[in-house]
């Protein structure tokens, strides 16, 4: 007998009903010689410390870190699952061969090594199903290719190495943290800080933004410009710093001629966008409407599972050669809905360019596209997602879009002046996405104006004047663009090439990603507002605690990512990467139980981002001279801060405001009960929230899940 594993019961129906397998039974379907069960996602998981030796239940220094000699595994608890995994079991047991058909990916092929091993039959012969969609041509080819199962050994080694990798570096990370600064003032309960080998480095990114933005300080600069037939005119040279120069120059050219000294022009040819991977889609969804990673992933998943869209957990943007016979295909299906926006393609000589097919650049997966299956009913969400890689496929294979760059040269007085303005030749691809509204600059007018016919040597009067403006803070994340920084390993990357780049360093994976922003959200690191992403105090005062830079390092995290792919491809040796791994957690614990104060640094001043110092009996901003008011005393109302205390507490950027001592002591304490942040907010902060909204509930006592991720 055949066993077929699916990683979910949706997908084993749609296997059985190709396969026109029939006889439902308890928990698999049956027929031909073949048995069709399923798994409900991870089914298995890892040992916690308790289960290997009663002792580490209790939770201590003393017994890290802890790193089993071979890890072993059990069910998860949740209901029904013992019931349908004895059912796989015994099937397995039975089985002459078994076929893996869970997700096509990394996770996927740990949940079938997982529950191979617990079964005890790993060496029963394996085959791997490899599914790009779940349609029926789609199962029916991939049946009749099917892989040896352990063609994919290397694939399993990287997600095994990722999940005992994650248990060992969150597990012993987050004990050690939470006993040594978990403890509250009264009672017996602890903060839990969570630490992960993912989230953490995430958490940071944050922190450091919000911190960039809270000591931002704006510079006054004031610009020259002028209007001339409606047009406005730039001054050629740099934005003044003193507005006395500025002024010097509108007074030579107030009451003189403008004269237009030169007109030029060329063409611009803007490439079609490239096809959708996971990360791109969520970016694109997030900034159009709003939505979050894991919402964007939950509705494309929802697509995938009905046959609409191809596999969506895939860091790919490309096709590979051979989907070339099928692309045509999938456009005469998708007439019935886009008629209009495919009529102009020739469907007998599409453009199969490199930006749109490179087997070099597809892994286990290509490009997001659609299936050609037409929607009968969506929700909101899936028909957003369906629409946005719907659209998207069409435009790939549209002309370029060509613009017209004009630029007109003006002086007045020798002044010199320039004005620029775009003009759409060839609409091509652009013409299937809606027209965004024009932005205006800080002096009003369109950043891409259109510009009348300019003769050389013309002149005129115009109407110059100075613009008074302030430099801007750096922009708080979004989700949109911290999914791009978690891409480039923390870097902010707009352009394609240098992002397809770094992909191979970025932190998490197209299909972690959201989960790392969702566990953030729920463990209150980190809050939305509206589109906007900030850390909490608590998130806060946790990146304060860790003084290991490594830890919080995202390309520290985004070298791991690029060894596990490594591992995928037989380019690394696995234990050499556990090693590793198990090597630098015995140091980050033997350095957090063991770290001594470095005084030479306290701190920046929350109030203007200066050094902070010690004094005799203070602390305060080294900006003193020229007028910075920022002292923090080491002692209040009999409270005397520890210098470990004071450090933290900068870090928080905490303003020294003798209000509400109560819960100034539970801050220092590191209690979750932030019941007023004045202390723990910068002003501009304190004024907008009030009264937080970000409070967790009270933790009880830890919990003994390692804190993987």
């Amino acid at each position: 007998m055949k066993v077929v594993i699916a990683e979910k019961p949706s997908v084993a129906r749609d296997i059985a009903s190709v396969l026109k397998i029939t006889g439902k039974k308890k928990g698999y379907i049956e027929g031909r010689g073949c048995a069709i069960t399923w798994a409900f996602g991870h089914l298995v998981t890892l040992l916690e410390p308790g289960e290997y030796d009663p002792a580490l239940k209790r939770w201590t220094l003393d017994s890290l870190p802890f790193v089993p000699d071979q890890f072993k595994l059990k069910l998860i608890e949740n209901r029904g699952v013992a019931e349908q995994f004895e059912t796989i079991k015994r099937l397995c047991q039975e089985a002459e061969e078994i076929v893996c058909a869970t997700d096509a990916g990394r996770e996927g092929e740990l949940i079938f090594r997982y529950i191979l091993a617990l079964s005890g039959c790993e060496d029963k012969p394996i085959r791997r199903l490899w599914l790009s969609s779940l349609t029926p041509d789609a199962i029916k080819e991939a049946f009749t290719n099917l892989k040896d199962g352990h063609d994919y050994d290397p694939l399993y080694q990287a997600a095994r190495c990722r999940s005992e990798s994650d248990w060992i570096v969150g597990l012993n990370a987050t004990r050690c943290f939470t006993v040594r600064h978990g403890r509250l003032a009264a009672g017996d309960d602890r903060v839990l800080w969570s630490i992960g080998r993912v989230q953490t480095p995430v958490l940071a990114m944050i922190v450091q933004r919000d911190d960039e933005i809270a000591k931002f300080r704006p510079q006054p600069f004031w610009e020259l410009a002028t209007k001339y037939r409606d047009v406005v005119f730039k001054y050629t040279g740099k934005r003044f710093e003193q507005p006395e120069k500025a002024q010097v120059l509108l007074e030579k050219i107030t009451g003189q001629p403008f004269a237009i000294t030169g007109v030029g022009g060329k063409q611009k040819k803007e490439q079609p966008p490239q096809l959708f991977d996971l990360t791109t889609l969520q970016r694109e969804i997030n900034k159009r409407h709003g939505l979050s990673a894991a919402d964007t992933l939950a509705a494309t998943q929802n697509l995938y599972e009905s046959k609409l869209v191809t596999y969506p957990r895939t860091d790919s943007r490309y096709l590979s050669a051979d989907m070339k016979p099928r692309i045509p295909k999938i456009f005469e299906q998708l007439k019935a809905l886009r008629a209009e926006q495919i009529q102009p393609l020739d469907l007998t000589k599409l453009p199969f360019t490199k930006r749109i097919v490179d087997d070099k650049k597809v892994t286990d997966h290509h490009a997001v596209i659609p299936t050609g299956i037409i929607p009968r009913s969506l929700g909101a969400n899936e028909q957003i997602v369906y629409d946005a890689v719907t659209t998207q496929f069409i435009a790939a294979f549209y002309p370029v879009c060509v613009k017209k760059i004009t630029t007109v040269d003006g002086e007045s007085n020798e002044v010199k002046f320039q004005a620029k303005g775009t003009q759409i030749l060839e609409p091509g691809w652009t013409a299937l996405f809606p027209k965004k509204k024009k932005k205006k600059t800080d002096e009003g007018e369109d950043s891409e104006q259109t510009l009348p016919a300019f003769e050389k040597g013309e002149s005129g009067e115009h109407e110059p004047a100075l613009r008074e403006g302030k430099t801007k803070p750096p922009k708080c994340f979004t989700e949109n663009t911290l999914l791009g920084a978690m891409e480039a390993a923390g870097k902010l990357v707009d352009d394609d090439t240098l992002r397809e780049a770094l992909k191979e360093r970025g932190i998490g994976t197209p299909a972690t990603r959201a989960a790392i922003i969702e566990t953030l959200l729920r463990r209150n690191y980190i809050r939305r507002e509206k589109k906007q992403i900030r850390a909490t105090d608590m998130g806060r005062c946790l990146i304060a605690l860790i003084h290991d830079p490594l830890l919080k390092s995202p390309e520290m995290t985004g070298e791991w990512e690029e060894k596990l792919k490594q591992i995928e491809r037989k380019e690394t040796d696995p234990s050499g990467f556990m090693d590793g791994i198990v090597s630098y957690t015995r140091e980050l614990i033997e350095s957090s139980t063991s770290t001594q104060l470095d005084t030479s640094r306290w701190g920046d001043c929350p109030l203007c981002g200066k050094k902070v110092i010690k004094g005799k009996t203070a602390y305060g901003c080294s900006g003193w001279k020229e007028g910075c008011s920022f002292v923090l005393e080491s002692e209040y109302k009999g409270l005397k801060l520890t210098p470990n205390q004071i450090q933290v507490l900068l870090q928080m950027r905490v303003l020294p405001y003798p209000v509400h001592i109560e819960n100034q002591l539970r801050l220092l304490l590191l209690s979750t009960q932030n019941d007023l942040m004045d202390i723990a907010l910068p002003s501009a902060d304190r004024q907008k929230s009030g009264k937080p909204n970000d409070r967790p509930a009270k933790p009880k006592k830890p919990p003994e899940k390692p804190e993987a991720g």
